[in-house]
């Protein structure tokens, strides 16, 4: 089995920026990731990357993985099935040796020193019906994958934050009418929320819910729980985030309530040599940015860790 300092288990911002670091540490670094780049690959633009004044989503995902790899991180395109703990015996124990990680996928094994969980997140679903059945034939959960199948038509953004706020806009490009149906008052940041009140294709329906999604063959309409009905030819739902947590939660680390991983300054969570970063995280302002930070740091503490102990990989 390929041995590892520091194993990755996901592609996203965080995952790739933590690789990076931890490769230019010399560390023997890899990614595990089925779909390398992450949810950014569906945001049409980012304007809060530091640095970059405006870049797509899919180039700034590509960007950081070319920049891992060029400083020699294996990627490794598979879905993680499982990690454990390597096992010893109580002799070993004693010696206050540490041990490391073997993690497994549906090709192939590895072994690790340490880990880094950035297996950030899914999208929030709203579970009434019609949802899970025009799923791909008018319901939708990413703008900039599918914005140009309603070039002309009525769409609607289900949602009042600031995904909700850019979906709408990408989507203003080419429908020709979009519906913001929000719960409470929109609420993106400052510059979005000018943006959308400016579109005249956009139009706000605040303090509203969704109630139903109808349609035959695909979407055709929706209904509102007040009971109005609003014809119309996608929805696109951007109501939050889910993380992606059920491997750690196998393998024993600290969740909350939410199954977001509990970590510390250090981006440590409760099992030694397990670090974690972004949106899988319990820290409440999630953004690209901020889950980049918490995997560099934990590429730190992963390198200290190792320098520290003796840790076993057999």
């Amino acid at each position: 089995m390929e041995k590892f300092d520091f194993l990755v288990i996901g592609g996203g911002c965080a995952g790739a920026s933590g690789a990076m670091y931890a490769a230019r540490m010399n560390l023997k670094t890899a990614m595990i990731a089925e779909l390398p780049g992450g949810l950014i690959t569906t945001t049409h633009l980012v304007e809060n990357w530091p640095g970059i004044i405006k870049i797509s989503g899919p180039d700034l995902a590509m960007n950081l993985i070319e920049h891992a790899t060029t400083f020699g991180v294996q990627m490794k395109n598979e879905r993680v099935l499982e990690i454990d703990k390597i096992k010893i015996s109580e002799e070993e124990l004693n010696a206050d040796k540490k041990t490391g990680f073997i993690v497994k996928t549906a090709s192939n094994q590895y072994l690790a020193k340490t880990i880094l969980l950035a297996t950030g997140s899914k999208h929030k679903k709203l579970g009434i019906p019609g949802e899970s059945e025009f799923e791909n034939k008018g319901v939708s959960f990413c703008a900039l994958c599918d914005a140009a199948f309603y070039r002309g038509k009525t769409v609607c953004v289900v949602g009042s934050g600031d995904s909700a706020a850019k979906e709408a806009l990408l989507l203003s490009e080419f429908a020709e009418k979009v519906y913001i149906i929000s719960r409470t008052q929109l609420h993106p940041e400052p510059i979005n929320l000018e943006r959308v009140k400016a579109n005249s294709k956009i139009e706000l329906l605040s303090n509203s819910e969704v109630a139903e999604i109808l349609g035959d063959q695909k979407v055709e309409k929706i209904k509102l729980k007040d009971g109005k009905e609003i014809t119309l030819d996608g929805i696109f739902i951007a109501i939050g985030l889910l993380p992606n947590s059920r491997e750690a939660k196998e393998l024993g680390v600290e969740l909350n309530q939410k199954n977001e991983i509990i970590i510390n300054r250090n981006s440590e969570t409760n099992i030694e040599g397990v670090f974690a970063a972004g949106d899988v995280c319990d820290t409440k302002f999630k953004q690209a940015i901020t889950g980049s930070a918490e995997a560099v740091t934990a590429s730190f503490w992963g390198y200290e860790y190792i320098n520290k102990n003796e840790i076993i990989l057999e």
